[in-house]
């Protein structure tokens, strides 16, 4: 039987699963999260993950579709999006090819799962032979910019993002450069809606660490306002 597997990369950030994962608990199969072994970010640094939040785990998981996958996952020889694009593709795996495989991040909340879901089962064929006929689902993404005293600024204009697919031959991210299929629903990205030092956190240990210049970024996003 197909299954609708949804996984989740648990990093810095793991405090923002306690908003995702509730999102598409009732709707999925199975959740996996993952999470390195040694506690280490794709750049090698290190984070803690409190105990409560694994208490808060297990209260939640009232159907018992939680399962935690720790490997090693940072590997000092490999660039992060490296670091990244292998994390995916072990959790991919343990997830188990032939099933729809969703995977998100701590700050990605999904507003219409059950819709997802709907449109995902829909597409079934897809799994018969998903190595030959491989798809990549994109909903669309609503980035939040900054939380102020007065509401959240985003940016207009949706981006696409590769949340699902029949084959994880993942190239940069979660991208297989493969057929896009597109869903319309929205997803909320926390992105850099965050504090001065969560977003120093981010731009320092994800995948795209080399993509900007983290000051200049920084500098002009403190002098936004309403």
């Amino acid at each position: 039987m197909k299954k609708i597997q949804v996984g989740f990369l648990g990093s810095y950030d793991y405090e923002l699963l306690k908003i995702a994962i509730p999102q598409v608990y009732k709707e999925s199969d199975s959740i996996f999260l993952a999470i390195d072994k040694e506690r280490k970010t794709w750049k090698g640094e290190s984070f803690v993950i409190e105990d409560d939040f694994f208490q808060w785990l297990r209260t939640i998981d009232v159907d018992s579709k939680i399962e935690i996958l720790e490997d090693n996952f940072y590997h000092p020889e490999l660039t992060s999006m490296q670091c990244e694009v292998l994390e995916r593709k072990i959790l991919a795996d343990k997830m188990g090819i032939g099933n729809w495989l969703i995977q998100l991040d701590a700050d990605e909340y999904f507003l219409d799962f059950k819709g997802f879901v709907k449109f995902l089962k829909s597409k079934s064929h897809f799994l018969d032979n998903p190595e030959k006929n491989q798809v990549q689902i994109s909903p669309c993404l609503i980035n939040l910019y900054k939380r102020l005293d007065k509401g959240v600024l985003y940016v207009k204009k949706p981006t696409k993002i590769m949340v699902a697919t029949n084959y994880p031959s993942y190239k940069i991210g979660r991208q297989t450069r493969k057929r896009i299929i597109y869903f319309k629903g929205p997803i909320l990205h926390e992105c850099i809606s965050r504090t001065k030092e969560e977003l120093e956190m981010k731009f320092n240990n994800w995948g795209h660490d080399t993509d900007i210049n983290k000051e200049e970024f920084l500098n002009k996003w403190e002098t936004v306002n309403e």
